[in-house]
């Protein structure tokens, strides 16, 4: 199953995002200079703009897409997600292999093990700001990223996905 985080960038929790990044930091450095380092991304994230046809425009909530802090930010976030929420259902070996780029999340599950639902409940439970979007296989396939991932009987085929099954 291949899942999307929709609309990522504009549903970062900032206020949560920054406490993640302060205890993080706690962790190898001293409270000075990690209150220095969280006031100035304080003040980066409120200069959060981003431009669409030479208009400016500052997002209500989340990060702007593009901007050079954003990727780091979300990274932050899902990661602590991950960490935090999926750890525990992946340690159950019954999800094999769990990859992430970016807000594509790619999960091969044993049907044997665990059933789709479980997933469906567990990941729409994740986080308030979250929608994860879930990609069903179609004729044993799916597409991730550029790669249409085949299911065989006994393994995978991985081509390059060009939109058409082969």
């Amino acid at each position: 199953m291949m899942t999307y985080v929709k609309d990522l960038y504009i549903n970062i929790p900032i206020e949560e995002t920054l406490m993640i990044t302060k205890s993080l930091l706690l962790k190898h450095n001293d409270t000075q200079v990690t209150k220095q380092i969280i006031t100035l991304l304080e003040v980066i994230l409120q200069q959060n703009y981003c431009s669409f046809q030479n208009i400016l425009y500052q997002p209500e909530k989340g990060v702007s897409m593009g901007s050079h802090i954003s990727s780091t930010i979300k990274e932050i976030f899902l990661q602590h997600i991950e960490d935090t929420y999926l750890k525990q259902l992946l340690d159950t070996k019954n999800i094999i292999p769990y990859t992430r780029y970016v807000d594509d999340i790619l999960r091969i599950y044993d049907t044997k093990c665990i059933n789709s639902n479980t997933i469906h409940e567990y990941r729409n439970q994740v986080h308030p700001n979250l929608q994860l979007n879930p990609t069903h296989e179609n004729n044993n396939c799916i597409s991730f990223l550029d790669l249409l991932i085949i299911q065989n009987p006994t393994n995978l085929k991985i081509n390059i996905y060009t939109g058409n099954p082969q």
